[in-house]
């Protein structure tokens, strides 16, 4: 292990506590108690203003939504390899290789996100893969199912990501999608099949509890 990947390892144990997503208590993440302070010491420990929330300090309610799903239907993943894509914390990876995946891999550009995934991993006794790699910048990866938590949230991402999930529908992978009703969410697209209603921190959502949608790419 690298300097840095102590140093963010380090950061992570002393930033966050053992906790579950009300929705998921099967699966224990490493996660902040508070959003702001948390947001704060991460632009300290970068050295830069204006980042991004920590996302994988957080259970988003579209991952929460989907991870529920996956865990009260494990066909939908048994037996099959998965890509959990923009991971954050790891929690759908997790929760699909509780389901009976067989191997997952989970994916986010964020080198924290990649961290915190390893140390949640570790708690819930499960191994998968991580890469920080920029998934949407090449073609989709040989898999038989690609889980997306939370993501249509900006509107280039948006259509850049629905591009790159129809070309992997193309090829015969299964697209599974959570979303608690983001702006750019394709909903003309897509057919609901499941909807939750999941607690969320009200410093990082416009409400203590968020309708979390699963949806699947309509051919």
């Amino acid at each position: 292990m690298t300097k840095k990947e102590c140093s963010r390892r380090e950061f992570i144990l002393s930033s966050t506590a053992i906790l579950s997503p009300p929705l998921v208590p099967e699966v224990s993440l490493r996660l902040a108690t508070e959003a702001v302070p948390l947001w704060q010491k991460t632009e300290e420990e970068l050295g830069e203003i204006g980042l991004p929330p920590p996302f994988w300090a957080f259970a988003w309610a579209g991952g929460q939504a989907l991870a529920r799903y996956i865990l009260d239907r494990p066909e939908t993943v048994r037996g099959k390899r998965i890509v959990d894509l923009a991971s954050g914390s790891g929690l759908v990876a997790i929760a699909a290789l509780k389901a009976g995946a067989t191997r997952a891999l989970a994916a986010d550009i964020d080198e924290f996100s990649a961290a915190a995934i390893a140390l949640n991993a570790g708690l819930n006794d499960v191994a998968l893969a991580i890469t920080t790699d920029d998934l949407l910048a090449s073609e989709p990866p040989g898999c038989d199912v690609i889980l997306v938590g939370d993501l249509f949230y900006e509107q280039s991402l948006a259509a850049r990501l629905l591009e790159w999930l129809s070309l992997a529908q193309q090829r015969g992978t299964q697209v599974m999608i959570g979303d608690p009703g983001r702006s750019y969410l394709p909903k003309q697209r897509l057919t609901q099949l499941a909807i939750y209603s999941v607690p969320v921190t009200r410093d990082l959502e416009d409400a203590e509890i968020k309708q979390g949608a699963v949806w699947t790419l309509a051919p």
